[in-house]
């Protein structure tokens, strides 16, 4: 596969202009079968960026980065990879279905990370084609944390498709949430995102939303630091979430986890619990 190297983070204005000139590339496009990998081999966390990721989502100071931030890091890669030539998808409009991390071990919050991103083979889906962003984070040139970004490019689909859902569980609310209409644009300017369909209504309402909807990892870095306030998350563990029904903004939602053995099952809906958002489980290794 060939190799994109960088000495420093893409810089978000000139990736958001290249996703919009390939999302206005022409149909007949043929991509690359060679595929891409990105790699950003030395990188330090900016510290008042982490401190801003922690006061949207809710994580606490520590000395280990949050499960979710290394999402963000690698983030502007994943849009280098979705608006390079050789990727076979228009960027705008495809679908986030679920985030799968596993951490292997706490990340240091001031450790040089290397991290590396490359999309998997693709595979049918009744409302089209699945595949993953698939990202890695190094210390030490060890491998210490990974993320499966699984995202749906909308066609004719596949009727007979399998897919892979978790099941919906059964809890009651163990908190409730007042999220507020700036939300979306709060967590854009901590983590990048600034997909329009997150910031305004007006914008939202270009792309078929009645008005501005959560982010999706902003919801699984929310449930995450919800727990985290009640019990301690282990060192080692693999947690995945599966994006369901869009979160109008502004919202009151209702969160609830539940751990059965060694199973932490959670999932977020609607102020009168008859719309799930999200569902997550989360496994200890």
């Amino acid at each position: 596969m060939p190799t994109r190297r960088y000495d420093d983070s893409p810089g978000f204005g000139s990736l958001y202009a290249r996703t919009v000139k390939a999302t206005l590339r022409k149909a007949e496009y043929e991509p690359d079968t060679d595929g891409l990998v990105l790699e950003l081999p030395r990188t330090l966390v900016d510290q008042d960026h982490l401190t801003a990721y922690r006061e949207v989502t809710g994580f606490s100071a520590g000395p280990a980065l949050p499960v979710t931030y290394p999402h963000v890091l690698a983030f502007p890669l994943h849009l280098d990879l979705m608006s390079d030539p050789s990727f076979p998808y228009k960027p705008m409009g495809i679908v986030h279905l679920s985030n799968t991390i596993t951490q292997l071990k706490p990340i240091p919050m001031h450790a040089e990370l290397s991290i590396h991103v490359h999309s998997s083979p693709e595979r049918p889906h009744p409302k089209g084609t699945v595949f993953d962003i698939l990202s890695s984070v190094s210390v030490e040139d060890e491998v210490v944390w990974t993320d499966s970004t699984t995202l749906l490019s909308r066609s004719a689909g596949t009727p007979s498709a399998h897919t892979d859902l978790l099941p919906d569980p059964e809890l009651d609310a163990t908190a409730f949430w007042d999220l507020r209409a700036n939300l979306g644009r709060r967590y854009a300017a901590a983590s990048g995102d600034r997909n329009p369909i997150h910031l305004w209504k007006l914008s939202a309402q270009a792309f078929g939303f009645p008005r501005q909807i959560a982010h999706g990892m902003w919801a699984k870095a929310a449930a995450l630091a919800s727990i985290q306030r009640t019990t301690p998350l282990p060192d080692a563990f693999t947690v995945r979430v599966d994006f369901r029904k869009p979160l109008l903004l502004p919202a009151h939602v209702q969160f609830a986890h539940h751990l059965t053995g060694t199973t932490r099952n959670f999932a977020l809906y609607n102020e009168d619990h008859t719309t799930t958002h999200l569902i997550g489980q989360l496994l200890p290794r």
